[in-house]
């Protein structure tokens, strides 16, 4: 059964600049066999329009909204209720959405490869769909999401904003909804983590909601720990640990490290939190023979020449390590997923010229993406479903002027307002994008008192920055998600 809003000039997206833009809801009915169990569930696809009170106007619009929501037919209104969004910024909920929570998935191969072209979706049995209904979030300039007529997008395009105008959606979908009493949680990854811990404080102080659960899937909130600035040594501390993990997964360290991968990592860790630290922090005042052993330490962490190290100054970024640990091979190694090669016009460049990973899902995932929207869920708009807009260049850190951003305070003042608030935090070990040591760091480093340190929890995939790509790091990873969610929701 489908319910589409028959408006042409919406559904074409040739949005009217002289009339009130009106909201789209395409309503299907669909099915899924979970450890076999039948689970009939509907799926709205739909727009939200957000608006402000004006004091000339009245209610002034100001951005239509687009989301995907699944929800479990004749549920109760106590059961849990989910809403996920992606990062960038300019990215929508495409990756959580069909590639870990929704009933569908891309079919890759076991260890996140595409299969195809012609890629498909295939019914995915570790959705999160069986315990919580799930909203997926287009934030605005993502997805389909837009700002209406003679409103400038780039007023949505900064930390404030952002966490505000997706805030002001989630009161406005659980209201609608009749939502108010169930069991909340967040999941959001990469910037989607930032944006997250923003709304733990956003939700709780603005508008009283609290939440039973936040999701952190490869997170970043302090962005001091991932910023390679002249002056600014911690980054080329926290990488390290995922550095080794590369290295190791490309088979580029001595026979000993190689023999267990937590046993290298823990190695890297230590060696980066005591004498590596101590190292950069004396900088041109640490002594030559010391220096000597810093190189070969890293040299055994890295799988890279002493030569290389020497001429970094003991610190290697991260460009240049995903160009230089396979050069001698003519190929670089990923980003956001260290595991994945790929090769440039040349071999003596700093930085590889894509992330292969990137590349090896975003065709998958659009393809799919634009199939299920027209073919299953009955949306049907001409406007491009905008997978993944380069909005970073040009996002506003208005607040955060002459520091870096920080939502980690947000997180804190989340847990002030809720000290029930529990969390979980997911860390792929070759995720170079967000790497596993600057999120304990992050967190180590969030002012709470003792017993609410005890409510987050720490778990380790060998995956990237999206772990759900590897089939074995997707199973771990939905089951200790159901695991949290069952605690974290009241017991009956």
């Amino acid at each position: 059964m489908t319910d589409v809003d028959t408006n042409k000039e919406n559904q074409t997206g040739e949005l009217s600049n002289h009339q009130p833009i009106e909201e789209i809801t395409s309503q299907t009915k669909h099915s899924i066999i979970l450890d076999g169990e039948k689970i009939d569930y509907t799926v709205t696809a739909g727009t939200i329009i957000l608006k402000e009170e004006d004091e000339k106007e009245g209610e002034k619009q100001k951005a239509s909204i687009f989301y995907i929501a699944y929800t479990k037919d004749e549920a109760s209104a106590d059961r849990p209720l989910t809403f996920s969004f992606n990062g960038g910024p300019g990215s929508s909920s495409v990756w959580l959405h069909l590639g870990l929570l929704g009933p569908k998935r891309v079919l890759m191969d076991d260890e996140g490869q595409p299969i195809g072209p012609p890629y498909q979706l295939v019914d995915n049995p570790d959705t999160l769909l069986d315990i919580t209904d799930v909203v997926f979030i287009d934030p605005v300039s993502t997805g389909y999401s837009r700002a209406v007529p003679k409103e400038q997008p780039e007023q949505f395009h900064n930390v404030k904003k952002d966490i505000e105008s997706v805030g002001d959606f989630i009161r406005v979908w659980a209201t609608r909804n009749k939502r108010w009493t169930s069991p909340k949680f967040l999941i959001g990854e990469s910037y989607g983590t930032t944006r997250a811990a923003g709304l733990a404080g956003y939700l709780h102080q603005r508008h009283g909601m609290y939440l039973n659960g936040i999701m952190f899937v490869s997170s970043i909130l302090n962005f001091i720990t991932a910023r390679f600035d002249e002056g600014n040594d911690l980054p080329f501390i926290l990488y390290l640990p995922s550095y080794t993990a590369t290295a190791w997964y490309h088979n580029k360290l001595s026979e000993d490290l190689q023999k267990n991968l937590e046993d290298a990592v823990q190695e890297s860790r230590d060696f980066a939190l005591g004498d590596y630290t101590l190292a950069l922090m004396k900088g041109n005042q640490l002594q030559e023979a010391d220096r000597e052993k810093i190189i070969h330490k890293l040299a055994r962490l890295t799988g890279l020449s002493t030569g290389f190290i020497k001429g970094t100054n003991l610190r290697i970024n991260i460009n240049q390590f995903t160009k230089e640990l396979l050069r001698q091979d003519s190929k670089s190694i990923g980003r956001l997923d260290s595991r994945y090669i790929g090769f440039d016009q040349d071999d003596v460049g700093d930085s590889p010229e894509i992330d292969p990973s990137y590349a090896a899902i975003l065709g998958p995932y659009t393809a799919t993406m634009y199939d299920y929207l027209r073919r299953d869920l009955a949306y049907e708009t001409d406007l491009p479903y905008e997978i993944l807009s380069s909005l970073y260049q040009s996002w506003q850190f208005d607040e955060y002027q002459n520091q870096y951003v920080n939502t980690a305070r947000d997180l804190r003042r989340g847990f002030q307002l809720h000290p029930g608030l529990k969390v979980i935090v997911c860390n792929g070990y070759y995720d170079l994008a967000t790497p596993f040591l600057a999120t304990e760091y992050t967190f180590n480093h969030i002012a709470l008192p003792r017993p609410l340190q005890d409510n987050i929890k720490m778990t380790y995939y060998p995956a990237g920055h999206m772990m759900y790509l590897h089939n074995p790091s997707l199973e771990q990873l939905s089951e200790d998600l159901h695991i949290f969610i069952t605690e974290a929701c009241p017991a009956d």
